[in-house]
């Protein structure tokens, strides 16, 4: 009999999995992961310089010296797609990374093929952990009002690409907010993670430890679901991320997540920014090789606590020396083997759970941006074999 019961129960416990769908189980901003061995691996690059580059009369060329338009040289240098930023007016820096600038350069990745990621700062120019300014436009809004220009604005570039026929894969939804985003002095109206210090915005000149913008951990939840709705809204399908720097810092992940789930947050991917050039600037005690195992067990521990993908969104090598110079053959052979291992642990050392790797403006001049990946003249250095491997 007691082998009978058993058998039964089986039989009945198979019967309900199968009707519940397997006992699939949803993450804790909503998504339904399904991690599948022959999903792409996305090896991308963020390349929305290239229209501004191309404009100054920059020129890109393959390692045979044959001229490329840029994104067809990513393609053909193993990359399968793109991430573009956008910002809201950026009326004062000529109009760079607008909607019309993106719309441009995420046609030649759809004409080519490639994957898109669109990248909302939010904000008329860069927003990154220093500095995540609202649009000139947005500053003297009230609550309701700024959150209905959040959707607004995000509903506006998404159309906009739905109407030349290109789906984005994933969209972000602020970029590198570890702060929060759209920060004011007021606390009643700041989307700030934390207290930011005046000495603590970027550029600001200050030695001051006064608190400029206030913590407001509510505000920032509410604006990122209104950019999730808005999202889902025009592309049902789409991934959206919620982006932050440090990858390999799995407190910050961990506070920055667990705040965001505990005020209604929703997010589908966790973005990453790994770099271990700029890790290694503030954290002398920081090798490279410790930067990116710390990443990767972060990948694998923020995966398995939230129950959703990971991406990592930004990484770069060292491709350039103090004067702006090309790095040495030394230094670039080093960054290509710390980009090698990268994307060869993202695939096959997390469980299946991170998605992707995109590089951050490899295509600049070396005295442009320190981590790059192309020299002076267009061609690409030997980091970027890593991504043929």
């Amino acid at each position: 009999m007691r082998n009978i019961s058993a058998f039964v129960s089986l039989i009945v416990f198979t019967f309900f999995c199968l009707a519940c769908g397997g006992g699939e189980t949803k993450s804790s901003s909503g998504s339904t992961p399904e991690p599948s061995p022959s999903e792409v691996f996305a090896k991308g690059a963020d390349i929305s310089w290239i229209t501004e580059l191309e404009v100054k009369g920059h020129k890109f060329y393959n390692a045979s010296g044959e001229q490329r338009e840029c994104t067809a040289l990513m393609k053909e240098l193993g990359l399968n797609a793109v991430r573009l930023r956008v910002w809201v007016n950026p009326q004062k820096h000529d109009n760079w990374c607008n909607k019309a600038d993106m719309l441009i350069k995420a046609q030649r990745a759809k004409e080519l093929g490639m994957d898109v990621m669109i990248d909302f700062h939010y904000s008329d120019w860069w927003a990154d952990p220093g500095q995540q300014h609202k649009p000139a436009a947005w500053k003297n809004m009230n609550l309701t009002d700024l959150k209905k220009a959040v959707g607004e604005h995000t509903r506006d570039v998404l159309s906009a690409l739905k109407l030349k026929g290109i789906t984005p894969k994933w969209v972000q939804v602020g970029n590198e907010i570890r702060p929060g985003m759209l920060w004011d002095e007021d606390a009643a109206l700041s989307g700030a993670s934390y207290n930011i210090r005046e000495c603590d915005v970027k550029d600001s000149g200050s030695t001051s430890t006064a608190i400029k913008y206030y913590k407001n951990t509510s505000n920032l939840a509410a604006f990122i679901n209104v950019g999730y709705d808005a999202v889902k809204e025009v592309f049902e399908d789409a991934i959206v991320i919620v982006h932050l720097d440090n990858g390999y810092d799995n407190e910050l992940y961990t506070w920055f997540f667990d705040e965001l789930k505990k005020n209604g947050g929703k997010w589908d991917m966790i973005g990453m920014s790994l770099y271990p050039y700029w890790t290694r600037m503030e954290h002398p005690e920081y090798t490279a090789a410790k930067t990116i195992t710390d990443c990767i067990a972060n990948i694998k521990s923020v995966s398995k606590r939230y129950d959703c993908d990971v991406m990592v969104v930004e990484t770069g090598m060292e491709c350039a020396d103090d004067q702006g110079n090309l790095a040495s053959d030394s230094v670039l052979k080093e960054g290509k083997e710390q980009l090698s291992r990268i994307i060869e642990e993202c695939r096959n050392n997390t469980d299946g759970r991170c998605k992707g790797v995109f590089y951050w403006e490899p295509e600049c001049k070396p005295g442009q941006y320190r981590l790059g990946a192309f020299t002076d003249d267009g061609k690409p250095t030997i980091i970027m074999d890593a991504f043929k491997e």
